[in-house]
């Protein structure tokens, strides 16, 4: 572990500033909070009435307020979902003592609940929005935001991408919407709407924000919730709410966490001793079998480490005169298990919220800053690691390549030369390359919340934002001696090694937008109305610096670009929007919404998009036959109907043609002498966003005064104008491709979520959900003219031969689905290499006989979780399956058959796979390789204790114990069987985590 004492006292110095304005503090009025089941409210606020005077709950239901004169006052406890309460109480020289019992007002329902441009109670929505706040939230080493929600929501699927230290992960609400466009979320930060572009130097956009800086979670997974978002809103919307400042006295919150990370499992290779054995019964030639050696190398021990990292974050909230704030700091320090893998991150974070003009006008302003450094390790040494000769040492004893060992090639006065065909030493690999960047980013937000004096119903609201990063860094650097890659020929002929190349890009996302908002009861007919018409203009800018790259001896290479010039892609968005709420006898309600999107991103004449969508909820148990009854507490039908768009996936100007220079190998002849010729790029101008329309029936229940809760939706989803890349006519001297609208695909789907509060005493306290979703993915069309020949689009490249695919997208089947030749078995069982069934009957094995047979993505897929808390103790899990997912182990197919271990370029492992199918030769598109990935996985286990009060009753103590990726049940052979893409080559395992954390509240 990297020693960081500088950055500890620094934080400790804060801390104890802090700590000091707190203290500072004393005396005045103490009490509790607790409801009507005697448990405390954390959280809760109570304040001195007509004065900004006050203070938070903490988690024992304890408050206190000093500094107070004598006098009376009038205290008021509030607590969202409950009743406020006020008492009257004289205070003179001593701490009087002042206890709150606050009464329900079914907190479930009246939930506030985050949506596009304002909230709403839970009980008067109508679309289908879930809602995941900080008490909920996933615990441990997390890393990025979506972490937090992890298994958490039915229909939304978030896997990490790898292992890697900020690796982010794919979020798919309800599969995601789209062949091959963009299927995340739009996110969306305090208002501010995010670029789906990948920042440079940052494996995750979202890894440069900091999950302890946030409130909440809402996401958007209808069209009818997420239309007022138009066309960026087809694959869901994730609303993310930071955390604000709260009305009282100071409070500090300081948490650190060390965490040791480990691997879990090592992908299946022969070891050394059976690598000898093997080898010897294969192959009686002698030039294979005296290239073993005696050493017993396992070589995937030798690339991973335990990895050990720690975050720490301290804030301070509260009031200072009428300026509620909060304000933050964070640091992490994150190693991988792969060696040379790290990530250094820190964030800051300030939230101001005064309110002016007696509370007529509020303001909300909200700054996040980040600076990331990070070291990416070369990901090929996982692969070298599970093909490299178990007989090899790992050190060579010389100073060629670093002084790891490499299998040679000697050439005429070079010795030393390496096997440039030959695996690479996976160590070496490691050590001998060095790729880091540096990552900065703001995100900015400014809402204003004007209230007419004149009318207060309704409201002028103004958000301006801005999202700016730069990131920058070099990579691939090899020093000479240790060249881990084939010569090039320099400007004068002469072979030069190493590599050297530095990037920087800067991306800068600016919204400008106003909406008025009105809401109003009708008590005379008993209605309610609220309504929001708005304008936004979005601007999304990236600039791309393009640099030469040179050898490691600082030459420049031949053809790389000098003079730094670069690349700028700008594209903008004009929306105007609206919506309108009616509720009549909070029975009936219904929402309409319609976005008006022009987008740049497509030719002029049809650069207009419409979204609509209309809902409409009838609340049963609101009627008189209903009304009251405590065992069926909540009854809500709701049907939707929505239509959204997408237009990530594609350029920014790819409706125009642009030229750029040919190649050598095309030139033209004028007389004896040849040209390279400017020829046009492939070009597409009719193209214009991909459009879904989905239409979801749903039930929302609640049980025994809502101590049980839940939803089922039913939902189907049809998009259109599908965005897939495909081949250009020949002959049009265009490039080979295009993104283009290509036909249709269809979604069903269910969704149930279960929350349950089975215990809820003053002592013991015992809560568990579970949600599980069902969805069903066909194409129904890929080309503009029905054609029943048409033979799909082949997509999932492999390693293993040449361009080889394993999947395609073909009608009347899921996206992304495998596409192999049907394995022959023999009498044991045993694979037949080579022999595969012959489907069309034609006595030839060609690829007319390659058919479709499982889907990466999981028909059915489900979420778990509990939590207890017995007194000051609390424990909970999280786990998730995924069923009826397929995976391709192209670990296995790549390296499992005997010719590979006796490459004439230096005899190499492979997988222990060889030994159960015996295969002499490739069976790269054998249905052997895909495998049932379903499985079963306990993602987190935790314990804590909370210590109460501490320092004199000042602060409160809580120290937790946390595992994450606990273990996993599943009947894949390969290293784990998430896998985001179904393709299983060299991923990054995902470590075995334990945590061990501390929270201290003054």
């Amino acid at each position: 572990m990297r020693k960081n004492y500088s950055k500890k006292y620094v934080l400790l110095c804060a801390f104890l500033m802090m700590s000091v304005m707190a203290f500072a503090q004393t005396g005045g009025i103490k009490g509790t909070v607790v409801d009507d089941t005697n448990q405390p409210l954390p959280g809760a606020a109570v304040s001195i009435e007509g004065t900004t005077i006050g203070s938070s709950v903490d988690v024992n239901g304890g408050f206190s307020i000093a500094h107070l004169k004598p006098g009376t006052y009038t205290l008021v406890a509030k607590f969202l979902g409950y009743i406020d309460l006020k008492k009257t109480v004289t205070v003179e020289n001593s701490v009087v003592i002042v206890n709150f019992g606050l009464q329900s007002t079914n907190a479930s329902l009246n939930e506030v609940v985050v949506i596009g441009y304002g909230t709403e109670k839970k009980k008067d929505l109508t679309g289908s929005i879930a809602t995941v706040t900080e008490k909920d939230f996933n615990t441990g080493d997390v890393t990025t935001p979506e972490q937090l929600i992890q298994g958490k929501v039915a229909g939304v699927s978030i896997i990490s991408n790898s292992g890697a230290p900020g690796a982010g992960s794919t979020i798919l609400i309800r599969g995601g919407a789209s062949l091959q466009g963009s299927n995340q979320p739009l996110i969306v930060i305090d208002g501010v709407p995010l670029s789906n572009n990948g920042i440079a130097g940052a494996a995750n956009p979202l890894d440069l924000i900091n999950p302890d800086d946030i409130a909440s979670f809402s996401i958007l997974k209808d069209a009818s919730a997420a239309a007022i978002y138009g066309n960026r809103a087809s694959n869901g919307v994730v609303i993310i709410t930071t955390k604000k400042g709260k009305s009282g006295k100071p409070v500090i919150n300081f948490n650190t966490q060390l965490s040791v990370g480990k691997l879990t499992k090592e992908a299946p290779v022969l070891s050394a001793a059976q690598y000898r054995t093997y080898i010897t019964q294969i192959s009686p030639d002698t030039s294979f079998t005296n290239q073993l050696h005696s050493y017993n190398t396992d070589w995937q021990k030798e690339i991973y480490q335990t990895a050990i990292s720690n975050t720490d974050n301290i804030s301070i909230s509260g009031t200072t005169g009428k300026l509620p704030y909060r304000v933050s700091v964070g640091y992490t320090d994150e190693n991988g298990i792969l060696k040379t893998s790290s990530l250094d991150r820190y964030t800051s974070n300030i939230n101001l919220s005064p309110s002016l003009f007696t509370d007529h006008l509020k303001i909300n302003f909200n700054f996040l800053g980040s600076y990331v450094k990070q070291r990416f390790a070369n990901q090929g040494a996982i692969g070298s690691a599970a093909s490299m000769n178990p007989t090899d040492p790992v050190y060579s004893g010389n100073d060629f390549y670093g002084g790891f060992y490499e299998t040679l090639a000697p050439t005429a006065g070079h010795p030393e030369t390496v096997n440039t065909l030959a695996t690479r030493n996976p160590l070496g690999l490691l050590d001998e390359e060095n790729n880091r960047s540096n990552v900065y980013r703001a995100i900015t937000s400014l809402a204003l919340d004007y209230k007419f004096h004149f009318f207060p119903d309704l409201h002028a609201n103004v958000n301006i934002d801005y999202d700016g990063s730069n990131g920058s860094g070099f990579d691939d650097f090899l020093p000479t001696a240790a060249s881990q890659q084939p010569g090039t020929a320099d400007a004068n002929g002469v072979t030069q090694f190493g590599s050297n190349h530095n990037y920087k890009t800067t991306q800068g996302n600016s919204t400008i937008e106003g909406y008025f908002s009105y809401a109003h009861d009708f008590k005379s007919i008993k209605s309610h109305v609220d309504a929001v018409l708005g304008y936004s203009t979005q601007t999304y800018s990236q600039t791309m610096f393009n640099y030469a790259t040179y050898f490691s001896n600082g030459e420049q290479y031949p053809g790389t670009t000098p003079n730094y010039p670069f690349d700028l892609q700008k594209s903008e968005l004009a929306s105007v929007y609206g919506r309108l709420n009616y509720s009549y006898d909070s029975k009936y309600l219904i929402t309409g919404t319609l976005r008006q999107d022009v987008s740049t991103r497509f030719a002029p004449g049809i650069r207009t998009g419409y979204f609509p969508s209309v809902a409409g909820a009838w609340v049963i148990s609101n009627e008189d036959f209903l009304k009251g009854n405590t065992v069926l507490s909540n009854l809500k039908l709701r049907l939707e109907y929505g239509v959204t768009g997408n237009q990530d996936g594609i350029g920014n100007y790819d409706y125009l043609s642009d030229y750029s220079l040919g190649n050598p190998s095309a030139q033209y002849a004028f007389g004896s002498t040849y040209y390279e010729m400017y020829r046009p790029g492939a070009f597409y101008p009719g193209r214009t966003w991909e459009s879904t329309a989905t239409t979801n029936l749903a039930f929302d229940f609640g049980f025994l005064n809502d101590r049980i809760t839940g939803s089922l939706d039913l939902y189907y989803r049809k998009t259109k104008n599908l965005l897939a890349t495909t081949n250009e006519p020949e002959g049009t001297n265009f490039s080979n491709t295009i993104v283009a609208n290509v036909g249709d695909m269809q979604d069903k789907g269910a969704e149930l979520s279960i929350n349950a509060k089975l215990i809820n005493t003053k002592d013991i306290a015992w809560s568990a959900g579970v949600n599980a979703t069902l969805n069903r993915n066909k194409i129904t069309s890929l080309t503009a003219v029905p054609n029943p020949n048409f033979p799909g689009l082949p997509q999932g490249g492999i390693a293993g031969g040449l361009g080889n695919n394993i999947q395609i997208d073909q009608v009347g089947y899921a996206k992304n689905s495998f596409f192999v030749y049907q394995q022959v078995y023999d009498a044991n069982g045993k694979p037949l290499n080579g022999v595969y069934v012959d489907k069309n009957g034609d006595g030839i094995i060609n690829s007319s006989d390659l058919s479709v047979v499982h889907s990466p993505d999981p028909q059915e897929y489900f979420g778990i979780n509990s939590d207890l808390r017995v007194k000051q103790w609390s424990a909970g899990f999280s786990a998730r399956a995924s069923l009826g997912n397929y995976a391709y182990n192209n670990v296995a197919s790549s390296t499992g058959f005997s010719s590979n271990f006796l490459s004439p370029n230096g005899i190499v492992n492979g997988s222990s796979n060889v030994l159960q199918t015996n295969f002499t030769n490739p069976a790269y598109l054998s249905d052997y390789y895909i495998q049932n990935a379903s499985f079963f996985r306990m993602d987190n286990i935790h314990i804590g204790y909370n210590f109460g009060k501490v320092f004199k009753n000042t602060g409160d103590l809580k120290i937790s114990g946390n595992v994450q990726n606990v273990f996993i049940i599943t009947k894949y052979t390969g290293v784990d069987p998430e896998i985001t893409n179904g393709i299983d080559n060299n991923l990054y395992p995902r470590p075995r985590t334990y945590v061990l954390g501390l929270n201290l509240s003054l």
